[in-house]
Formats: C-alpha cells, structure tokens, sequence
C-alpha cells in the first residue's frame, strides 16, 4: 500500500506582512481602539485617495481616552485638509517634475529612487501625498530601468532609497535591488528613509538583519520619529538589532503644531533616540503639501525652539534644524 504523497506546507506570510496586511483603516475602529466617541475624532470629507491607515502596534502606544494624543493626531485624517491654503501645493518641493522612471536627482552624488508607493502608515503631513507613484515607480522591469540611469551617472556614490516606505519590499527583494546597485561599483552607501521602525518595529527580522548585516554598499537607515512615545521597548530592540547588525542610524523629524512643537517634547525625543542607537539628524520645518497647513510651525517659533534644544542638550543631541527649498543644492539650514 502505498502513502498519498505529502502535500506542500502553505507559505506563511512573515509577521510583519500580516501585522501590516491587519492595519486599521476605519475610523471608527480606531475610535473604539482608543475608548474615544467617534464624533470626537471623525471627520467629514476625508480624503479618498490618502484614507486612515495605521499599525495595530503604533495605535497601541497611543493614550487612550486622549483625541490630542500626538502620535493619533499624526494619522487621523482632519476636516482641515480639504482647506485651501495658498502656498500648499501637491508637489511642495517641486519633485515631480525631477522623477525620470523612478529615479530624482536633485544634490550632488546623490540620486533617489521611488522604491515603492506602499507605506505602512498614512502620516497626514506626508509630502508625497499626491505623488504620481504609478507612473514613477524604479521597480519597474525589475530595476533594470532604474539601474541602468544610475550607470549613466558614474558621479553618484550615495543611492537613497525612498517611497513610500522602501521596507514595504520583502526581503528577497530588497536584496535583488542592493546587490544591483553594488554592482555598479560607484555606489559607496545605500541609505534607506524608513519610517518601519518605528511605526511596525516586527519588520525588523532575522533576514532583513542579514541583509542590511552583508551589504555592500555599507547601508545608512533614516528611521523617523517625531515624538518619544513612538519609540516603546519593541521599539528600541528593533533600533538595537539594527545597530548590532552595523547600520548607521540616523532620525529625521518633522515639526508639527500640536504634536512635538515644545522644547521639552524635543528634547525628550532626542534623548529616547539616543537611548535606542539613532542619532537625531534633521528636523524639518514642514514640507508645505496640500492638506497640512494646521500642521505648520512658523520659523520664527522654530528657530526659538531650536535655540533652547541648544541650551538644554550637547550638540550631538540637537538636530539641524532644516527646510527644503525647490532648487537649491542641499537642504536649507535655519537659523
């Protein structure tokens, strides 16, 4: 007698992947999350094409019964994004016009590409909002466009990789691309803007701790924080394990009214930061994008702020303070 023959085990998908795949996307859902009546926190006219999108491990550092918690005011879609506001645009740093398949080159030895559209959380404050990622995308025909235009720019030794969130790319292909663009021999650093780490700390995995542990290009991550109480224990042994792993870790945040626009909120981030490994690197005045306007800090006010982060921390611990002006050569220092 012979014994059927055994049947493939079904593939199961990596727990970041249906951690993501779970991410809260309705409003009332969220208020329920956060024991908050939903009228307090609902908001008409939402825009459809950039709906509520969060991480059930980033809506759980949030403080329940709080609809000012600064890590839900980040995510939840606002009445006031449907304000015109003269200045606030679609395309605020003027990027759009720059993309050739994926690829922008705006500074010197550096060139971006559009890794993917995807992101784990919708940040309300996004500058690529209305980004035109179908027509945009390097992954088209497996890199091979996108590669071939970095040959053709033999200056470039810095590839940074930006999205959407480029770690929304599973690992096998994450790898496929790296290894790409050592091949050109020219590329010294990959760096990769990820906001992963922060918001889905599970995305953090053996193999993506291998990967970035062998690469070279030496890898440089730019996690992105805005506020301490998104770095929790899971959190900082994300941040730990890629340390371990050699990756150079640096923080970029963003300077948002009513959620970080205080010294001592600043600080205390910075602090947080460097207890996980990162050491704060920018802090951005905000990218004016359509639908962020009651985001905006004023200069003036950022650079009081700044002043007194000089003050209270050494230098290493205070970010530059940035904004990013369309045409010129790097960012703009204020201040």
């Amino acid at each position: 007698m012979t014994s059927a023959p055994a049947t493939a085990a079904p593939f199961a998908a990596p727990a970041w992947q249906r951690q993501l795949k779970e991410a809260v996307r309705d409003v009332a859902e969220l208020a329920a999350l956060l024991e908050l009546p939903v009228e307090s926190i609902a908001a008409p006219n939402v825009d459809a094409d950039f709906p509520l999108r969060v991480p059930r491990a980033f809506v759980r550092r949030m403080r329940k019964g709080d609809p000012r918690d600064p890590l839900l005011l980040q995510v939840l879609p606002s009445a006031q994004e449907a304000l015109d506001v003269p200045g606030f645009t679609g395309d605020p740093v003027a990027e759009i016009g720059l993309a050739r398949g994926g690829v922008v080159r705006k500074y010197s030895g550096r060139a971006l590409l559009i890794a993917t559209g995807a992101c784990p959380v919708h940040c309300r404050y996004c500058f690529r909002r209305a980004f035109p990622y179908s027509s945009q995308l390097a992954s088209r025909s497996d890199w091979s466009g996108a590669v071939g235009a970095l040959r053709s720019m033999p200056d470039i030794d810095e590839v940074i990789l930006s999205g959407g969130d480029p770690l929304s790319l599973g690992n096998r292909r994450l790898a496929t691309l790296i290894d790409e663009l050592a091949a050109l021999g020219t590329v010294r650093r990959i760096r990769v803007h990820t906001r992963f780490p922060i918001v889905l700390p599970a995305r953090v995995d053996e193999g993506l701790l291998a990967l970035l542990g062998r690469s070279r290009p030496r890898p440089v991550l730019v996690v992105h924080a805005n506020h301490a109480n998104e770095i929790d224990a899971s959190v900082a042994d994300a941040l730990e394990g890629l340390h371990r792993a050699g990756t150079v870790l640096l923080n970029q945040s963003v300077l948002l009214r009513g959620v970080n626009d205080d010294a001592a909120t600043l600080a205390s981030l910075s602090e947080r930061l460097f207890d996980s490994k990162v050491l704060p690197y920018y802090l951005h005045l905000l990218d004016p994008v359509r639908g962020a306007a009651h985001f905006d800090v004023d200069e003036g006010t950022a650079r009081a702020l700044h002043a007194e982060l000089l003050a209270r921390l050494p230098g290493y611990l205070v970010p530059r303070l940035v904004r990013e002006i369309p045409g010129r050569a790097s960012k703009t220092p204020v201040g």
